[in-house]
């Protein structure tokens, strides 16, 4: 697995497209995080359908067509130098094929934000335009408009890549050991159900693997873990490291799945790396070479996550 080409770092006054791929998106949440986005001397522009809300299936922001358009309508605009998902939940699985990824290729690179639901536009950013991309806060999320740590890590990322090159674990190892190779992941759930559809992967051989998830109860998560072993998707695996598992149960019980499913790949896992559905959510770049240490609890990436 090969380094991915990483987008330029923010400077103030860049334009940042701000969409909603997925799930419906609370008005007063988005102005709260257009404004701290103004706040950093960013020009947040609210794509046109951010706001809608699907005619008959309540859990879409807008129809599929309107949604894949705003992405693709801010991602080709040559003014817009970042994009922004508004919030995660569901319906990124349903545009990602409606995308027109020549259009967007040729539109050159630029940065691309988002978690949750948007694993599956991170594999086909990956995958389509062999781009670095960062999984962080989304703009209208509870945690970036009212967590500081969220949004300085975040701003860091965007504006001054290199003083957030190591993330450092709160947790213990699972596995031990180090290992090198290219940050990929997301949510777990979202990785399992997308295996084996267009624009993704097909494994994570040589990468290291960030997973995370939420609302998961740890017989779901096995389940997640099990689909990914049975059809090799782990086969060769670098190492893991594990951010949040929100609402997944008791980490008591949750720990010894996590060990069970991931220990016998014979490979570093370190837990608790601070990124994914969390109170003060640690922005981690896909795409970048790093070095994993379990026994240290560290990722330290070989390059800054932006140019």
């Amino acid at each position: 697995m090969k380094d991915l080409r990483r987008p330029a770092r923010l400077a103030p006054g860049a334009r940042v497209a701000v969409v909603a791929p997925s799930g419906p998106v609370a008005e007063e949440r988005l102005q709260a995080g257009l404004d701290v986005l103004r706040g950093w001397d960013l020009d947040p522009v609210p794509a046109p359908h951010v706001l809608d809300r699907h005619p008959e299936l309540g859990h879409l922001a807008g129809t599929d067509a309107d949604r894949a358009a705003d992405l693709q309508r801010a991602w080709c605009d040559p003014a817009v130098d970042a994009v922004l998902c508004a919030r995660g939940g569901y319906g990124a699985q349903r545009v990602v094929d409606l995308l027109d990824w020549d259009a967007m290729r040729a539109a050159g690179p630029k940065v691309f934000v988002g978690f949750s639901d948007a694993t599956t536009l991170h594999e086909a950013f990956a995958v389509r335009l062999g781009l670095v991309t960062l999984y962080g806060p989304v703009a209208a999320g509870v945690d970036f408009v009212k967590n500081a740590r969220a949004q300085d890590h975040l701003k860091a990322t965007l504006f001054a890549p290199e003083t957030v090159r190591t993330l450092t674990s709160s947790g213990t190892a699972l596995a031990p050991g180090r290992a090198r190779g290219v940050t990929l992941g997301g949510c777990l759930a979202l990785l399992a159900t997308g295996h084996g559809t267009p624009h993704t992967r097909p494994g994570a051989r040589g990468g290291l693997l960030l997973l995370e998830d939420v609302g998961e109860p740890p017989y779901r998560v096995d389940r997640w873990l099990t689909q990914l072993l049975r059809t090799g998707w782990l086969d060769g695996v670098a190492g893991v490291a594990l951010g949040s598992w929100d609402r997944c149960g008791p980490y008591e019980e949750l720990r010894p799945v996590l060990a069970d499913r991931l220990g016998g790949l014979g490979v570093p896992v370190v837990e608790e790396l601070g990124f994914g559905h969390c109170e003060g959510a640690l922005t981690v770049p896909f795409g970048v070479g790093a070095a994993l240490d379990a026994d240290a609890g560290t990722l330290t990436l070989d390059a800054p996550a932006l140019a």
